[in-house]
């Protein structure tokens, strides 16, 4: 795996190493050692996915407020997504910034979010699904967001959304 730091402080995109033979290719996606060596969480706890029916479907801006402040990896198992994080820690260098980064399952990328990041995503085909591998148990009473669409960060997503839960729709602003 490589693991290749972004411009947000704690952030990383972690490319897949594929063995590649007349079969296809092997890669591995979660190695505890491999990311305690890079400082990050080495503990997966919980699996989810997410399947998306339509091209231009948004889910976000979530996070987990603390104390139950989650890491996670983002990947893109079929069709292709906008990914989007925004950092929330008000002790950051990087407060308030916000990344965007085409995963695909062509590509294998994936992004690690960690704890007081808010994350997002914008489907970029129809019948995308996306796999999120947790450090920590989803805290149901922790569950918070902030709009898609919110000036405080001023995200630039790369198409319409087309598809919005009335929840997301509904975040409030941020106010920092």
């Amino acid at each position: 795996m490589i693991f290749s730091p972004t411009r947000l402080e704690g952030a990383y995109i972690i490319e897949m190493e594929r063995r590649v033979d007349e079969r296809g290719f092997f890669a591995r996606t979660w190695c505890a050692q491999e990311f305690a060596r890079h400082g990050l969480a080495d503990t997966l706890i919980q699996c989810g996915m997410s399947h998306n029916v339509q091209r231009g479907t948004l889910r976000g801006m979530h996070y987990q407020s603390a104390p139950y402040g989650e890491d996670k990896v983002v990947q893109c198992l079929a069709g292709a997504i906008h990914d989007v994080i925004v950092d929330l820690r008000s002790s950051s260098p990087t407060y308030c910034q916000w990344l965007g980064v085409e995963l695909t399952a062509h590509n294998g990328r994936m992004i690690y979010v960690p704890p007081g990041f808010a994350h997002g995503l914008i489907t970029l085909a129809d019948d995308t699904r996306v796999g999120y591998f947790m450090g920590r148990e989803h805290a149901p009473r922790a569950e918070a967001g902030v709009r898609f669409d919110d000036p405080a960060f001023g995200i630039e997503w790369p198409l319409p959304v087309s598809v919005i839960s009335e929840r997301d729709r509904q975040w409030p602003d941020y106010v920092p």
